[in-house]
């Protein structure tokens, strides 16, 4: 039975594209996989505790070494690798914050990095990949080639070379322009904004087409 990893990450509630665009995706995928199951974190809401001096090095110790600390967060780290084993399929939603990843997003891909888990550490091959990783972003701004802040996020650069150890090899489905709506200074840019999202939706729309027909 197919299984579907859908994970929300903005703390903006209904108002986020991320958080729309991951449910339109969710919605097309149990469309075609009717029989489909769904695991759903929030990360918004229920956020990953960061890796701190208690707990942070479980993932470098042995396990019959660890502190109660270490173990809670090794174990943690275990439910997670587990979800994206378990999926056939992963959605994530990944707005642009301060011109990065949201900190839960860092969180998440370090709970994932574990090695005899998530990768082979002496073949160097990762044991999370094979399965589809569709990742929808929103970016606020325009941040492509020629614009005023080409190059200025740093999330979706970030996020594959993140996870390369794990074998996961996201596809990126990017809504910009998200601000212009409400931004006065960003009015002139409203058509592009509407078609940056409309070409969003139409990718995401398309994305199991071949499964429903």
């Amino acid at each position: 039975m197919a299984h579907l990893l859908h994970i929300d990450t903005s703390i903006q509630g209904e108002r986020s594209v991320t958080r729309q665009l991951t449910a339109r995706a969710a919605k097309v995928w149990q469309a075609a996989h009717p029989d489909g199951t769904v695991t759903y974190r929030d990360f918004g809401a229920e956020p990953l505790p960061h890796f701190d001096t208690a707990s942070g090095l479980a993932r470098m110790v042995a396990s019959s070494d660890h502190t109660p600390e270490q173990a809670e967060s090794f174990a943690l780290s275990q439910e997670l690798v587990n979800d994206i084993k378990r999926a056939d399929a992963l959605l994530l939603g990944l707005p642009l914050y301060n011109y990065g990843p949201p900190s839960s997003v860092k969180s998440w891909v370090d709970h994932l990095i574990v090695p005899g888990l998530a990768f082979d550490p002496e073949a160097g091959t990762g044991l999370l990949g094979g399965r589809q990783f569709v990742v929808l972003a929103a970016r606020g701004g325009g941040y492509g080639e020629g614009t005023p802040r080409a190059g200025w996020d740093h999330a979706e650069p970030w996020l594959p070379h993140g996870l390369s150890l794990t074998g996961l090899e996201p596809r990126f489905i990017t809504a910009e322009l998200t601000l212009a709506a409400t931004n006065p200074a960003m009015a002139d840019l409203v058509p592009l904004a509407e078609q940056s999202r409309a070409a969003a939706e139409r990718e995401i729309d398309e994305l199991w087409a071949p499964a429903m027909a």
